[in-house]
C-alpha cells in the first residue's frame, strides 16, 4: 500500500531495492599467474598439435645455439641432398614415400583454411540445440593429379548429401572435379577432387599376355596412373558414347588384352560389324566369326551363340557355377560395334524379333557359362535398346545430354562426378567405368589402337582355326 504524507498530503511512492552484486577482490599477482598458466596451456596445446613443424624448428634452434650455424646447415643439407639423390635414382618410390606425404599435409592445411564456409554454404553444415555441427575433415591423401578427402559424416547424413552438391564442392576448392564415395565405415565418405588432368596424353598399347587373366584385363589408365583391370568374368559390358568419343578405343583395348588367349585357343571372338565393317574389318583374322553385311547370318550366329551357352549350362549344370575357359570350351566374347542396328534400325520386323530374343537371352544366360557381350551404342534411349539394364558393366564415354549419363550409367552416377557430358572432344577414349554394385564410377582412358598396330595384332595372333564371314566359311 503506497504511502502518504500527512502534512502535505503528497503521495509518497516506495524506493526500489538497491541490489549490487557481490565481487570478490582478487589480488593482481594471482590474475597474472592464471593469465599466465592459460596461455602456457594454449602453446603447449598449440606445438603439439603441429608437431611436424614444432619439433623440427625446436630441434634446429638447439643445433643452431650449441654449434652456430653449421648445426642447422648440415642437419638441413644432408636429408636435402639425400632426398635429391633419392628423386634422380628413383623418383617413382621417391613421390610415394616422400613428396605425396608432405604435399597430403600441406593440402590438408589449405583445405582446413576454408573448411567451415566450405561446408556451411554447400548446406552441408547441420544446426543442433543452437550449435552448428560440421563434418570432420580426417585425412587427406594427395595421389597423382588427385586430392583424396575421407570425412566423417554428421549423424544423420549420407554420402548422396555430398553427391548432390559436389559441383559446389568442385568450385569451391577451386578442383575440376569432385567424385563422391561411400568410405570404409558408414559413418565416412571420400571426395575426390581432381585438380590436375593425368589423362590428356595419348595411352600406348598395353602389353598382351600369353595367358590372359579374365577376371582382370588390362585396358587403359587410371587417373593415378595405375593400369585399369577390366573384369570380363560374370558379366557383360556396355559401351555408350556420341560419335568420335572413342568407342573403338574400347573395344580394341579389350581385344588386345585377350589376343593372348586368342592364340592359345581359351578365346573365340565373335564380331558384328553393321557399319558394313568399317571399324572391326582391320582384324577381322582375329575373329572366329565375323558379319558385316548380311543381318540374317547376324541372326544366326546370335541363336547359335545361344544354343552354345544353353547347351553350356545343361552339361554343366550341378558341377560348377562358373564356365572354365578351355581349349575344348573356350570363352566367347561376342562384339558388337552398333547395337542399334542391330534392335531398332533393321526395317524387317522378323529379323529384328530373332536379334532381339536371341540377344536378351544371352545377356542373362551367358554370363555364367562363358558367353559373353561387349555391346557399343550411341542412342541409349530405351526404345532403341530395351534391355540396357542387363549390362552389369557400364562405359559412358563422352555424352552429349545431362540426362544421358543417368541414363546409361545409372540413377545418381552424374551427381558422383560422371561427367560424361563434360568429356572435351579432344580427349577421345576417356570415360567412366561404373559396375554393378559400385557406386563409385572410375574415370579411365583406354589405350589406343591405329590402324597398323590393329594389323600387327592381327598378324601375330590371328585365330588358328575354321572361321565364317557372313555366313560361309572362310
Amino acid at each position: 500500500m503506497p504511502l502518504i504524507n500527512v502534512i502535505r498530503g503528497e503521495r509518497i511512492e516506495p524506493a526500489p531495492f538497491n541490489v549490487r552484486t557481490p565481487y570478490l577482490k582478487v589480488p593482481l599477482w594471482l590474475v597474472l599467474l592464471l593469465w599466465t598458466v592459460r596461455g602456457v596451456w594454449r602453446l603447449v596445446l598449440v606445438y603439439l598439435r603441429f608437431w611436424y613443424v614444432t619439433v623440427p624448428l625446436t630441434g634446429l634452434t638447439y643445433l643452431y645455439f650449441r654449434f652456430g650455424w653449421w648445426g642447422p646447415g648440415l642437419a638441413l643439407g644432408v636429408p636435402a641432398a639425400g632426398l635429391g639423390l633419392w628423386a634422380v635414382v628413383d623418383w617413382r618410390s621417391c613421390r610415394r614415400w616422400a613428396w605425396w606425404p608432405t604435399l597430403s599435409r600441406w593440402r590438408r592445411f589449405r583445405y582446413r583454411r576454408t573448411w567451415k564456409p566450405a561446408m556451411v554454404t554447400a548446406g552441408l553444415a547441420v544446426s543442433f540445440d543452437g550449435n552448428t555441427i560440421l563434418p570432420v575433415l580426417k585425412k587427406v591423401r594427395v595421389s597423382g593429379g588427385t586430392d583424396v578427402l575421407t570425412v566423417r559424416m554428421v549423424t544423420g547424413q549420407i554420402p548422396d548429401d555430398f553427391a548432390k552438391v559436389s559441383e559446389r564442392l568442385t568450385h569451391t576448392f577451386a578442383a575440376l572435379n569432385c567424385r563422391v564415395s561411400p568410405g570404409s565405415r558408414p559413418d565416412l565418405v571420400v571426395l575426390t577432387m581432381r585438380r590436375g588432368d593425368p589423362l590428356t596424353a595419348v595411352v600406348e598399347p598395353l602389353p598382351v599376355t600369353g595367358v590372359p587373366d579374365f577376371t582382370a584385363l588390362p585396358i587403359g589408365l587410371r587417373e593415378d596412373g595405375s593400369v585399369y583391370e577390366l573384369r570380363l568374368y560374370g558379366t557383360q559390358i556396355l559401351v555408350v558414347g556420341a560419335t568420335g568419343a572413342g568407342k573403338g578405343s574400347v573395344v580394341w583395348s579389350i581385344v588386345r588384352a585377350l589376343a593372348g588367349g586368342i592364340s592359345a585357343g581359351l578365346v573365340q571372338l565373335w564380331a558384328f560389324d553393321p557399319k558394313g565393317g568399317m571399324e572391326l574389318g582391320a582384324g577381322e583374322r582375329l575373329f572366329a566369326k565375323f558379319a558385316c553385311t548380311d543381318f540374317k547370318a547376324m541372326a544366326d550366329l546370335l541363336e547359335l551363340a545361344l544354343k552354345t551357352a544353353q547347351d553350356r549350362a545343361a552339361r554343366l549344370r550341378g558341377h560348377t557355377r562358373q564356365h572354365v575357359a578351355s581349349v575344348t570350351d573356350p570363352l566367347i566374347v561376342i562384339v558388337i560395334d552398333e547395337l542399334a542396328a542391330l534392335t531398332a534400325y533393321i526395317t524387317e520386323r522378323q529379323l529384328k524379333d530373332r536379334i532381339k530374343a536371341a540377344l536378351g537371352l544371352l545377356l542373362t544366360q551367358g554370363r555364367a557359362v562363358g558367353v559373353h557381350v561387349i555391346g557399343c551404342l550411341q542412342d541409349p534411349r530405351k526404345e532403341v535398346l530395351p534391355f540396357r539394364n542387363l549390362f552389369p558393366t557400364r562405359i559412358g564415354l563422352r555424352l552429349a545430354e545431362e540426362p544421358e549419363v543417368d541414363l546409361v550409367l545409372g540413377d545418381g552416377m552424374r551427381d558422383r562426378g560422371a561427367l560424361c557430358d563434360r568429356i572435351p572432344m579432344s580427349l577421345p577414349g576417356v570415360g567412366f567405368v561404373v559396375l554393378d554394385g559400385d557406386p563409385t564410377p572410375a574415370r579411365v582412358r583406354f589405350s589406343y589402337l591405329d590402324d597398323d598396330d590393329i594389323a600387327s595384332l592381327a598378324d601375330t595372333y590371328a585365330f588358328d582355326g575354321a572361321r565364317v564371314v557372313d555366313g560361309e566359311w572362310a
